[in-house]
């Protein structure tokens, strides 16, 4: 059975070669997501660790030494999660405009329209 972390790389991968391989500019798109979806499910798998309390203000205070979580990645990838979506949402806006101009959203059709 695959691990977390051989599925997350499958991912990446899988979108990587997407990236690549496909002509459409739409699937060229969600080969971008589904690799920031890998990315941000890399940097989850690294945070997550079991054992460790939630830092809340007002919790008792006890004499055993306790590991409290680290809030800066949840803020990281909150981030991360944001700015993909809005260059996603970018990228979807500049594909809907090529396609009023264009008849079709394959990149070589439209690289020969704008380029020749």
């Amino acid at each position: 059975m695959l691990g977390p972390k051989a599925c997350i790389f499958a991912a990446v991968m899988i979108g990587f070669l997407g990236l690549i391989y496909k002509r459409n500019l739409l699937m060229k798109i969600v080969a971008m997501d589904v690799i920031s979806t890998g990315v941000i499910a890399y940097y989850c798998l690294v945070a997550a660790r079991t054992g460790i309390t939630t830092p809340i203000v007002g919790a008792e205070v006890s004499s055993d030494p306790i590991q409290y979580a680290d809030p800066l990645p949840q803020a990281v990838i909150l981030t991360a999660i944001v700015i993909g979506f809005s260059t996603q949402i970018l990228m979807l806006v500049i594909a809907m405009k090529l396609a009023k101009e264009n008849p079709t959203l394959e990149i070589a059709a439209i690289e020969r329209e704008y380029w020749s």
